[in-house]
């Protein structure tokens, strides 16, 4: 079913959905009942906005440029360098 718009006599815009190629050249108009003609306007063809598609999108761009992670996870425990108390291991070199 596709939607297509039509335009009343007095100006005000109303959509009807019908199957692709069925629409009627004319429709009455739903608030004054007058002869309403179609009108051509842009198709609907992406959701390009809806938050679907930027998931679709991130998850095909991750395959090829994985995502790098810098920081660590929140509610992680934060690791704490352990120092030997050894006397030997001060005169390792340190990182």
């Amino acid at each position: 079913m596709a939607t297509y718009e039509y335009r009343c006599s007095d100006g005000s815009l109303f959509e009807a959905s019908h199957p692709i190629g069925d629409a009627p050249d004319t429709l009455p108009c739903p608030s004054c009942g007058a002869p309403s003609r179609r009108v051509f306007s842009a198709p609907h063809l992406s959701r390009a906005g809806s938050p679907a598609f930027r998931l679709i999108d991130s998850t095909k761009r991750s395959a090829a440029e994985p995502e790098v992670v810098n920081s660590r996870i929140p509610g992680s425990p934060r690791r704490v360098q352990q120092y030997s108390s050894n006397p030997l291991h001060r005169t390792l070199p340190r990182p």
